[in-house]
């Protein structure tokens, strides 16, 4: 799927393409016996993947960070769809004592869990760390959602075998995943102030989100769970991710209108990922516009995917006092 196809639409093997909608590659699919998890839907690609997911019959519980924007955006979701089923809980990505709340909340729902849309992001952020020191971006992009899913992992293991169901996860990645470090990850200087680049840093985190996907995708394969792990790329959207380089997106957007996409455009890959009998099986790949392509070579790289898994276990217990990967302690 390259510039001429995402200029033009066309279609490629999956019968879809860069102008395909949300709505659109999820028709006639009925998916009332899934639950879901999606960080983030409250705007933009987010909220219009629970919206489309929920009108597909899914119970979507969306993790939000301001619960003000989560109340409007499930208003707004029962207000199209009445029987719809939205479930809001408080989630602050760049926050450990938050995920773990998260999940103890989520649990005492007594919820099966299909599916795990890691969609929620941070984006071109000045110099910052998180609350538990750690560059917000990284922080934010994957370490949130790195912990998060292995806190999810055995509800999604325990859904999937009572349930016959394959279980599915999905990190919302980028294209920019090829703008990163030159080593790619920056493991030994990973909150350096010095060379920080927003920019780059974003890219190291979108980088991140694919080779976790790998990582998780070959671990799951390997122990035999009916779990699939993908990455996705959702185009370019011009949402609130932007909302430090506003002014410079909307100068690039007039000069490359052709490029962008509208948000039930921008949400369709997800959809599609997360729904479609067709990706059935189909684990620790990258898509875009529906369809399947090669990410960067980084990306690819098995080595540094279980180097970035190691990193992320060490990190995270290194600024915790106890272990949060304590395989379902969430007490």
């Amino acid at each position: 799927m390259g510039l001429y196809s995402l200029i033009t639409g066309r279609r490629g093997p999956s019968g879809f393409g860069s102008a395909s909608t949300a709505e659109e590659v999820t028709l006639g699919i009925d998916a009332t016996n899934l639950t879901a998890i999606i960080t983030g839907g409250t705007g933009g690609i987010g909220m219009e993947t629970a919206r489309v997911l929920s009108k597909r019959g899914v119970h979507v519980v969306i993790g939000a960070r301001n619960m003000g924007a989560a109340e409007n955006a499930k208003t707004e979701i029962l207000r199209q769809n009445a029987n719809a089923r939205v479930t809001l809980l408080h989630l602050d990505l760049s926050s450990f004592k938050s995920i773990k709340a998260f999940v103890r909340e989520f649990h005492a729902l007594h919820l099966p869990l299909n599916l795990l849309i890691n969609n929620a992001g941070v984006m071109f952020c000045p110099y910052q760390l998180s609350e538990d020191g750690i560059e917000l971006q990284f922080a934010t992009n994957h370490i949130g959602h790195f912990l998060l899913t292995n806190l999810l992992l055995d509800t999604m293991k325990n859904t999937a075998k009572s349930s016959g169901v394959e279980g599915r996860i999905l990190n919302v990645s980028s294209v920019a995943h090829i703008y990163t470090y030159q080593e790619g990850i920056q493991f030994d200087s990973i909150n350096d102030i010095c060379s920080y680049s927003d920019k780059r840093a974003y890219g190291q985190s979108k980088l991140a989100n694919i080779l976790h996907a790998n990582e998780l995708s070959r671990q799951l394969q390997e122990e035999g769970v009916n779990i699939t792990a993908n990455s996705v790329h959702p185009g370019l959207i011009l949402t609130n991710l932007f909302q430090h380089t506003a002014l410079l997106m909307r100068f690039l957007k007039f000069f490359s209108f052709y490029l962008w996409k509208n948000i039930p455009q921008g949400a369709a890959t997800t959809c599609y990922v997360a729904l479609h009998p067709s990706v059935k099986g189909v684990t620790g790949k990258y898509f875009a516009d529906c369809n399947e392509v090669t990410p960067s070579k980084l990306a690819r790289d098995e080595t540094l995917a279980q180097k970035l898994w190691d990193f992320s276990v060490k990190l995270i217990n290194s600024v915790s006092k106890k272990n949060y990967l304590g395989f379902g302690d969430t007490t």
